[in-house]
């Protein structure tokens, strides 16, 4: 888990055929928006990500905190892996779907977080089924209010959930998600299994991520600045895509 180390950042080596690639979405592949559903998703991309599955024989996935059927839907027709909801569902290479059964704590946190979402401007309550998550992006000033619903909420959870910080959002989610598991689960499955994992993300969700790949002696890249345990970095959007180009080169 992220532990607050600033990494020495150093551009990442050049992708090469026989890694597993994986990738988050939101400030990753595509700009952040002010809503989720306001993300503008480059025509582009699905076309990138089959090409890219094409290059690494099929082993590259996206892993996201986005809802699966709301990746699938965004980013067909590419077939491949996909992790959404931190790891919590599963799109497998094959196409076979699995998802994290919803715990009764949530149901239980739900209204409650509907409620306050209702009764302050600017924040956004997004459902994703099995996890719930709180943004903030046009309230910045509820901030300290947010995190602690959603803290007291995985307090009263007895260790069945936990908060989870994002950018401008923060989530209760199950603990046994989290997007380093679905990366390890991917690597035990063909056509991942045997490969070197290479992981870009640019968020703290993406610490657990980074975490992993590094224990596994892979390639872990950042975007953004700020404090990572990612040993490589990549400044914006627009880099990763270069460097996604110059690996089908």
């Amino acid at each position: 888990m992220y532990d607050g180390v600033i990494s020495r950042m150093r551009p990442p080596p050049q992708l090469h055929c026989s890694q597993a690639l994986f990738l988050d979405f939101d400030g990753t592949l595509v700009e952040i928006a002010p809503a989720p559903s306001l993300v503008r998703v480059p025509a582009e991309l699905p076309h990138l990500l089959g090409e890219l599955a094409d290059r690494l024989g099929g082993a590259v996935a996206v892993v996201s905190g986005r809802p699966l059927d709301e990746l699938v839907r965004i980013l067909a027709p590419f077939a491949g892996g996909i992790a959404g909801d931190h790891g919590l569902e599963r799109r497998h290479s094959d196409g076979n779907v699995t998802r994290c059964l919803t715990h009764p704590e949530l149901d239980r946190f739900r209204p409650l977080a509907a409620d306050f979402a209702t009764r302050h401007d600017g924040v956004l309550l997004e459902d994703k089924g099995a996890s719930l998550a709180v943004h903030y992006r046009n309230a910045p000033s509820l901030a300290a209010r947010c995190h602690a619903l959603v803290r007291r909420a995985a307090q009263a959870s007895n260790g069945a959930f936990e908060a989870l910080d994002g950018k401008m959002v923060t989530e209760l989610r199950p603990r046994s998600g989290g997007k380093g598991r679905a990366i390890v689960e991917f690597l035990a499955d063909a056509p991942f299994r045997g490969r070197l994992p290479v992981f870009i993300g640019d968020d703290t969700t993406d610490e657990d991520g980074f975490a992993a790949v590094n224990r596994l002696g892979g390639i872990s890249i950042h975007v953004g600045g700020g404090a990572t345990i990612a040993r490589h970095s990549l400044a914006t959007v627009g880099d990763v895509w270069a460097w996604l180009a110059r690996g089908l080169a």
